[in-house]
């Protein structure tokens, strides 16, 4: 530093300062959500082969879901994802006109609109495997409530899943196939779920 130059001056800390329970439990509680939640975000995303870690997963795994902050190592392996795909619904209105409605699809937002509209692809992506069908009515439902209006309400709502299989060429490269699709779900909707 030169010569010329003043030092810097930090405030002083008095440590005969008393705080209060109040501020102090504050300080404590922030703490430790702070603490509990890096330790969780470790033991949920460690690709890490241990019996400690299911255990300490399914601990945390309460959290996470109810959060949206759990995520999986799938995308990248043990076996990186073979296919594009997404949820596309096909929903049918009472004067018999049709509509088309996806998710928001990442490629096609925005990186600001990505950062409030992540949920929404991890979302879809839960909905399309097996163990989770139990789902798929309250999606529906979801999707013709927001879709309704009270002089042409939504009747039928067609989840449909479209997807690409992504197939390496001899030569290293990737190459996307044509889209396909599976019906995942055919919905008669009711009165009461629109409200």
């Amino acid at each position: 530093m030169p010569d010329d130059m003043p030092a810097p001056h930090f405030p002083r800390v008095n440590a005969g300062v008393k705080v209060s329970r109040p501020e102090r439990a504050k300080y404590i509680a922030i703490n430790i959500f702070l603490v509990f939640h890096l330790l969780a975000i470790a033991c949920w995303c460690v690709p890490i082969d241990s019996p400690l870690i299911p255990l300490c997963r399914n601990l945390v795994r309460p959290y996470f879901l109810w959060s949206g902050l759990f995520q999986s190592w799938d995308m990248f392996a043990p076996v990186p994802k073979g296919a594009n795909s997404y949820i596309e619904a096909t929903l049918v209105y009472r004067d018999g006109s049709r509509k088309t409605w996806t998710f928001p699809r990442m490629e096609q937002l925005s990186l600001t609109e990505r950062c409030f509209k992540e949920r929404y692809r991890k979302f879809a992506e839960s909905l399309q495997r097996d163990e989770v069908d139990d789902l798929l009515p309250d999606a529906a439902r979801y999707i013709a409530r927001s879709n309704s209006s009270p002089g042409n309400p939504v009747t039928t709502v067609v989840l449909i899943q479209k997807y690409s299989f992504i197939v390496p060429r001899p030569d290293g490269v990737y190459v996307p196939e044509p889209w396909e699709q599976h019906i995942l779900l055919g919905y008669g909707v009711q009165p009461q779920d629109l409200k």
